[in-house]
């Protein structure tokens, strides 16, 4: 169906609509509720807290406004399930065992509620998981509403594989035909109208929750697939050529010797049409660009009525509400498109927090962090200890306690996919190493080269920028064996 901007902007006001005013019993001091709102091959820079006031996402603009804004927040590894271990656990993906994608985490690797180990907490994880058992309550959550129905072949032994998820069975309340092998695919759900989108869907779910549970302290993770492709939606006019431009970047080939690996994702985007676009010209590259930024106002509006029904609810005050991606997307810088490389793009992430009963608001924290220290700081603000996670709390920075330090990405190779494996270091003073085992190791400068058009590899930098992920590495065993 095809939408006019106005139309658009009516159906998205129409679902941002707010639910009746009921009032939480809970008072602030009381134990703090936790919102995590985070989404999936979501770019930094698609909010006008990193630059970015073309795209249409107002409640997230808005949260930003009230939040801590880290400016500079990289994933432990560009790609889902690594990154996704990492967020629940606090653990580097070498350490939690999920170094590629589609592996299940242990059980005895132990997830934020778990850490927590609070009886009194409601707990609930609503979207996609892609840690194992997609469809299945695990670790710590009582709660489970899923939405992804592609998993199945990897399910633990015993599992039932024709199991299907929450969101299809919302779309056969609503009169839709699976459109092949009894189950919707994600192609499907692009072609639907915003109030049955898989973001919709979840922020129908995350609200009912939310004003359920206001007389007890709860745990809620909502999780969207978008901006992931399929990049389509019933929003994809909603932004013009000028408000989802290409990058600075595009069409980017840096000079200087580049990966292998890197060259060889370039030429199968171009030659496979990845994703149904000609991204062997401009014009390809701006109609991803554009659905992409649609992608991106069709989470805001889910995020919208989310966080009205913490404020209509009145538990607003007592809520940690964060909100970050698993990892970034090219979106044609440097001629690329998803994730699995080191360049910006696809390692650095938004992250925003907010806790008005603890943190300041607004403030900005301009150093490089890590996703590594999320647990820690959310399991500080809730009142428990660390356990001895791989991380430290960000609250630190916030404190003056913490001075600025390295951040460290790493890099597993899937052998179905072939390249190299690789470790990072992103630098406070803006220097950037990234060290391939077998394919060709990359050094920037991101203070004269921002967009990273200028491999220095083998200047002065290169040799104590590798000590230092040498010596990370000793410190938490990691064996990837490097390049001397």
């Amino acid at each position: 169906m095809d939408l006019t901007r106005r139309s658009v902007l009516k159906t998205l006001a129409s679902a941002a609509a707010a639910p009746a005013v009921i009032r939480s019993s809970r008072r602030p001091g009381d134990k703090p509720n936790l919102l995590v709102l985070w989404t999936d091959q979501q770019r930094a820079d698609t909010m006008a807290a990193y630059g970015n006031h073309r795209y249409r996402v107002p409640a997230l603009n808005q949260l930003a406004e009230e939040s801590v804004v880290f400016e500079r927040c990289y994933v432990t590894q560009p790609v889902c399930t690594p990154s996704r271990s990492s967020v629940m656990t606090g653990l580097w993906p070498h350490r939690s065992g999920c170094v590629r994608n589609n592996i299940a985490l242990p059980a005895e690797i132990k997830t934020l509620p778990e850490l927590l180990g609070d009886s009194a907490y409601r707990t609930a994880y609503m979207g996609k998981w892609h840690l194992g058992d997609e469809l299945f309550a695990q670790h710590g959550f009582q709660h489970w509403v899923s939405i992804e129905d592609i998993y199945n072949r990897y399910f633990s032994p015993g599992r039932d594989r024709n199991t299907r998820s929450s969101y299809h069975h919302f779309l056969l309340s609503l009169g839709y035909k699976p459109d092949g092998n009894n189950q919707f695919s994600r192609q499907f759900a692009t072609t639907l109208p915003v109030e049955h989108s898989k973001p919709s869907f979840l922020a129908q779910e995350a609200v009912k929750f939310i004003l359920e549970n206001r007389r007890e302290p709860w745990i809620l993770y909502v999780n969207t697939l978008e901006p992931h492709t399929p990049f389509s939606s019933a929003l994809n006019d909603l932004h013009t050529e000028e408000e989802a431009p290409l990058p600075p970047n595009y069409p980017g080939i840096p000079e200087g010797p580049e990966p292998e690996w890197y060259r060889r994702r370039r030429e199968q985007f171009a030659r496979n049409r990845g994703e149904g676009f000609d991204l062997s010209t401009p014009e390809g590259w701006k109609r991803m660009h554009r659905n992409y930024a649609g992608l991106c106002a069709l989470v805001d509006q889910a995020f919208a009525r989310i966080l009205w029904a913490l404020e209509v609810s009145g538990q607003a005050e007592n809520t940690i509400v964060v909100h970050t991606s698993d990892h970034g997307e090219m979106m044609g810088a440097h001629s690329l498109m998803a994730k699995s490389v080191m360049y910006e793009e696809a390692i650095r992430v938004p992250l925003l927090l907010r806790a008005p009963f603890r943190l300041p608001r607004p403030h900005r924290v301009p150093h490089p962090v890590s996703q590594i220290d999320l647990v820690p700081t959310l399991l500080e603000l809730m009142g428990a200890r660390d356990p001895g996670l791989d991380g430290r709390s960000l609250l630190g920075y916030l404190r003056g306690e913490r001075r600025p330090a390295d951040v460290y990405v790493e890099w597993t190779a899937d052998p179905s996919e072939g390249g190299p494996n690789a470790r990072a270091v992103v630098t406070p003073d803006g220097w950037k190493l990234v060290l391939h085992d077998t394919d060709a190791c990359l050094l920037f400068d991101r203070n004269r080269d921002p967009l990273e058009l200028r491999n220095l590899y083998g200047a002065a930098e290169t040799k104590e920028l590798r000590r230092r992920i040498v010596e990370w590495q000793r410190r938490v065993g990691d064996r990837l064996q490097l390049p001397t």
